[in-house]
């Protein structure tokens, strides 16, 4: 294993791409003129995924040099020493095994960690959540009035929200009928307001998800859920005004996602009704555990064990192919070279797959948590641009609001492009398929970002000189197309899994931590800090500095 991170920058193979990036003049109109057999050679299988990197800026020097760049950098190394188990969370020295989370029962050999049978643990835990998602999909789970479950909201944030509720919104057409999952994570009060507004007390379960069951904006919510669950029983009388009573109500209509079981008791779930997850899970990376609870219960046991399949599918991909055909990691180099190379800033993700509204958003913390950094994992400066700003929209709504930067801008916008072939919903406009005029779109977007549309073209329409220049597009921007046979929970798993190793590709090039968070302690703890200043507290407000003070102050003045 590396121990040290590998200054990218003194690699003959970084010398070399700087070299090649000097003389390279992008023309994939070019290229493909050229190469017959270039979108053939660059596409790829990876599971059940398509992936065509033929529309990237690249030539098969360019991809030979950052192949080396990943063997210079010990990409392989640290991706078998992640999977061993070995402590490459420096800063908080720990494992990172977000992948034995999705290894199959009965795995050889078997995953022992620090002593620990790492896949007895997580086959526990996960048969805890099966047949926890079993009673509540056939009724057995009641609430206080006898009535079954038919609303799961989940309180957390972070990766204990971004990754559920991007999951049920992927899978809804796997959910059971008459189940509904509503997800609460931001601690503006209108959230929890309009998540519970319409629903019946006695059939709601929520499920708090806190490792340590500490989270300042997970524990205020459950605490106002608690309450409204309280009021709401007791003004439909079935709760009497008693301690024991309410105790019951909680123990019947909450469980936890949590470690903290003294704090869980406390709150006065039943322990045994608390399900954990480890600290080599980061919470972007949780949403195959315990987090993923509420999915179990929508989708049930078998689905959510297909999403788990498909996950390590990636998994064996990324540790078993060579890297020169190693699809995770030649989109990572891809990104390497985008950002340090062309000066790439942001990443668009464009998914035309409306079922996958919330993957860009699902995304913006899996790869800006853990590749904003910018100090090395040994604590040294890093010595190159990381990370870049991935967003995205899906399907033809971006079209009609932010591709005319991507096609005429003056940025240079990698995309990546995800659609499914076969839609849950095949529907027919008169003669039309509509699926496959929205598909139309999709590839229609990718030839005109690769291709363009050059000034006597436009002039060979007739159009008006004077106008000309505005409508010619420079083409040469480069795009990934991602394809499926559909958006099953499998095929979920592999983008995902894609994406989280894609992630850790650029870590280790760059030499960071990819696994550790510390960038959003400190407006945390600030904010405890300020609290204080916030409910009148004059000793606190004078403790701000002059900015602060003012805008609280302003607050103190608008607030009714």
């Amino acid at each position: 294993m590396v121990t040290s991170p590998i200054d990218a920058t003194t690699t003959s193979a970084w010398q070399d791409l700087s070299a090649h990036e000097s003389t390279l003049t992008a023309d994939l109109r070019g290229w493909f003129a050229a190469d017959p057999q270039r979108a053939q050679r660059l596409t790829f299988r990876l599971a059940d995924l398509h992936v065509d990197l033929s529309k990237n800026l690249v030539t098969d020097e360019t991809l030979a040099l950052l192949v080396r760049l990943a063997e210079e950098t010990g990409v392989a190394d640290r991706l078998q020493a992640m999977l061993r188990g070995e402590h490459i969370n420096v800063t908080e020295d720990r494992a990172v095994l977000h992948t034995a989370l999705r290894r199959p029962a009965g795995a050889t050999p078997p995953l022992v960690v620090d002593g620990q049978d790492v896949d007895a643990d997580v086959q526990a835990e996960l048969a805890k959540v099966y047949a926890f998602a079993d009673k509540v999909r056939s009724g057995q789970w009641t609430g206080v009035t006898g009535a079954p479950v038919k609303t799961v909201v989940n309180i957390g944030i972070g990766g204990s929200d971004l990754g559920p509720v991007m999951v049920y919104e992927a899978l809804k057409p796997y959910v059971q009928e008459g189940l509904e999952v509503r997800f609460v994570s931001n601690i503006d009060p209108s959230d929890l307001a309009e998540k519970v507004k319409g629903l019946d007390p006695t059939t709601t379960l929520f499920i708090v998800a806190s490792k340590t069951f500490g989270t300042l904006e997970t524990l205020t919510n459950a605490r106002l859920a608690r309450q409204w669950l309280w009021d709401q029983l007791a003004a439909a009388g079935h709760l009497a005004d008693t301690d024991e009573a309410r105790t019951a109500a909680v123990a019947q209509h909450f469980v936890a996602v949590s470690t903290a079981l003294d704090k869980v008791a406390a709150f006065g779930i039943d322990p045994a009704n608390a399900f954990g997850f480890w600290d080599w899970v980061g919470g972007r990376y949780s949403v195959d555990s315990a987090i993923g609870t509420s999915v179990a219960i929508a989708i049930g046991p078998e689905a959510f064990g297909e999403l788990l399949a498909g996950f390590h599918a990636v998994d064996e991909h990324v540790a078993t192919t060579p890297l020169a055909s190693n699809v995770p990691v030649l989109m990572g180099l891809l990104n390497v070279w985008y950002v340090n190379f062309l000066g790439a800033h942001t990443h668009a993700v464009l998914p035309y797959a409306q079922y996958l509204h919330r993957f860009p958003a699902y995304l913006q913390q899996l790869t800006m948590e853990s590749n904003g950094k910018s100090v090395r994992w040994d604590g040294t400066p890093v010595t190159t641009a990381t990370g870049e700003v991935f967003w995205g929209e899906p399907g033809t709504n971006g079209q009609h609001a932010f591709y005319q930067l991507i096609h005429q801008g003056t940025r240079l916008i990698p995309a990546d492009f995800i659609a499914v072939a076969n839609p849950a919903h095949p529907l027919q406009d008169g003669d039309a398929d509509v699926h496959g005029l929205f598909l139309a779109n999709f590839f229609a977007q990718t030839k005109a970002l690769a291709f363009g549309k050059t000034a006597d073209e436009v002039r060979a329409e007739g159009t008006d000189e004077a106008i000309v220049p505005a409508r010619v597009f420079s083409g040469n921007r480069p795009t990934t197309s991602i394809l499926a046979s559909a958006l099953t929970p499998s095929v979920l798993g592999q983008l995902i899994a894609l994406y989280e190793h894609i992630t850790f590709v650029q870590g280790v090039v760059w030499g960071i931590d990819s696994f550790d968070q510390w960038g959003v302690e400190l407006g945390k703890k600030l904010a405890l800090e300020i609290a204080p200043a916030v409910e009148g507290d004059a000793a606190a407000l004078d403790a701000q500095d002059p900015s602060t003070k003012s805008l609280i102050s302003t607050y103190l003045a608008l607030r009714d």
